[in-house]
This record gives structure tokens, C-alpha cells and sequence, in this order.
């Protein structure tokens, strides 16, 4: 054997020399998912608030600023907890490997959150003009932050339900769905009725669209690979998570499209605010329940 040869295998490093058995993301990232919904969601809905209802949502520039720079943080908090080294977390952007969802959606995230930080300042020193500028910026940065996650889990090639075009689609309408609702709860009575009818739009549209992307996946999904058709046994039936898949869909989805529609009859913005409530509540479980269930089927 060539000298380099010998050297070589004296300094192989084993990463992975057997499976990893049960849950490797826990609740933890679905806070993650959950927080940067919420985080990028404000931000898209401040965008079309400002071009629609321009004198309403003129004074909640500073404050929906500070909503996603606190849950782009928690995101962010909760992503460096998850880590096996987080004290390592600095070898992303001086070792970054590009083929990695990580590396991009590091560098992309903290890119937002200096965004958002200025956002801030410029909010503080009533500078509009400016803030509008960059939050252009920010928003279509927002894009490729709420889906980085999508792509982190497509990447997992052995889990046959995380699919990237219905994930990406899921990840968009979790923004929306959270942003809209964070929106209608933040807004109190700075918004009018025309721009909350507006959120509430946003909101049902959101839901329903959701909604018909889990179904389809529940329905047909199983045509797709064997693998699907066992994940799904976990959520059928007598499944381990089916009483919380359930409760996630009428909670996140269901419920918020019928308040809606009853807050719009009746004029209620209460009956909205409860709509709000709702969906940011369920969207959390929905979020924990698709990504348990993948987890659980053993890999050989």
C-alpha cells in the first residue's frame, strides 16, 4: 500500500456507522417551523397591507417589525438548541457546504434578521419612506427563508412524505395562514374592518388551501410508494397520532374557515380574532403531527 494510501486511512473519520433509531426531530422543531411561519408570515402581510390599506396599517410598522424579529429569534433559538454540537453552529459559515439546505438557509436567515433589525431602527426613527425600500427587500428574502425548511426536508431522500413541491406549498400557506392571524390579533383596533375582512380572506384562503393539500396527501398518497402507505397507518385508524392529526385539522383549519364565514355574517371581529387564535394554535399541531410520523417507521 502507497504511503498515502496508509495515511489516508489512519485519518478516516467514521460519522455514521449505524442508523439512528426513533425520533431525531423532536418538538423542537416544530417550535422551529411554527416561529419562522409566524416570523415571515408578518412580514408578507405588512407588504400587502401597505399597497391595500395604506392609512390603516400605516402604524404598525414598528410593531410587526418586532413581532418577526422576536420569533425569527426563537427560530433561530430553538434551531441552534436542536443541534447534537451547538457550540459548533460557527462551522456553517466558515465550512459552509452549499449543497446543504443548512448552509443556504443559515446565511439567508441571518440576512432576514439584520433585514428585520433595520426594519426596526427605521421604524423607530419614523423614516417610511426608507423602511417601505427595505421592506421590499426583506419580503422577497422572506420567500426563501419560509421555504428553506421545505427543502431541509426533502433532503431526507428516505422519507418518501416529505415531498418538495406539496412541503414548499405547505410552507407557504403555513406563512400566510400565521401571518394573517399574528396580523388580525396584532393589529386590534389599528386596523380597519375593510383590511381585517382582508386578513380574513388571507386566512380562510389559506386554510382551505392547506387543508385540500393534507387530504390529498392522506387520500392519495399512499398510491405513491409503500412507504407513504405505512406512514399514513399512524394517522388512520387506530394510529398512534390520529386523535392529534385530527384535532390539528379541525383546529387549524376547519374551525377558522366556519368563524370566518360568521365573523363576515355578522360583522364579528371577535368571532375573527377567535378564527386567529385557532389557527395559530392548530397550525402548531398539524406541523408536529406530519413531522413525527415519518420518524417512526424504522429504516433498514
Amino acid at each position: 500500500m502507497a504511503a498515502h494510501e496508509i495515511l489516508a486511512a489512519t485519518n478516516a473519520v467514521v460519522t455514521l456507522d449505524v442508523a439512528l433509531p426513533g425520533i431525531v426531530w423532536p418538538w423542537l422543531v416544530t417550535v422551529n417551523m411554527w416561529a419562522k411561519s409566524i416570523g415571515t408570515g408578518v412580514i408578507f402581510m405588512l407588504f400587502m397591507l401597505l399597497r391595500m390599506h395604506p392609512e390603516s396599517a400605516k402604524n404598525l410598522r414598528l410593531p410587526t417589525a418586532i413581532v418577526a424579529f422576536v420569533f425569527i429569534n426563537i427560530f433561530l433559538l430553538f434551531t441552534l438548541a436542536d443541534l447534537h454540537q451547538p457550540f459548533r453552529m460557527y462551522y456553517i459559515f466558515v465550512h459552509a457546504h452549499w449543497t446543504s439546505a443548512i448552509a443556504w438557509g443559515s446565511f439567508m436567515a441571518s440576512g432576514f434578521l439584520g433585514l428585520l433589525t433595520l426594519l426596526i431602527f427605521l421604524a423607530w426613527k419614523k423614516n417610511d419612506e426608507t423602511y417601505d425600500k427595505v421592506l421590499l427587500w426583506t419580503t422577497i428574502l422572506a420567500i426563501p427563508v419560509t421555504l428553506y425548511t421545505a427543502a431541509l426536508m426533502a433532503q431526507c431522500t428516505a422519507r418518501e412524505l416529505w415531498q418538495m413541491p406539496t412541503e414548499s406549498a405547505q410552507m407557504i400557506l403555513a406563512a400566510t395562514l400565521s401571518g394573517s392571524a399574528a396580523m388580525i390579533l396584532l393589529g386590534g383596533n389599528k386596523l380597519s374592518y375593510e383590511a381585517k375582512k382582508t386578513l380574513g380572506v388571507v386566512l380562510g384562503l389559506s386554510a382551505l388551501m392547506a387543508f385540500i393539500i393534507y387530504m390529498s396527501e392522506y387520500i392519495f398518497g399512499p398510491m405513491k410508494a409503500e412507504e407513504v402507505a405505512v406512514v399514513m397507518e399512524y394517522i388512520k385508524g387506530d394510529g398512534p397520532y390520529t386523535v392529534m392529526f385530527w384535532l390539528g385539522q379541525w383546529i387549524a383549519y376547519l374551525l377558522p374557515m366556519v368563524f370566518i364565514l360568521l365573523s363576515r355574517s355578522s360583522k364579528s371581529e371577535s368571532i375573527l380574532k377567535l378564527a386567529a387564535i385557532f389557527a395559530l394554535v392548530g397550525l402548531a399541531i398539524v406541523k408536529h403531527v406530519w413531522l413525527m410520523i415519518p420518524q417512526l417507521l424504522p429504516m433498514s
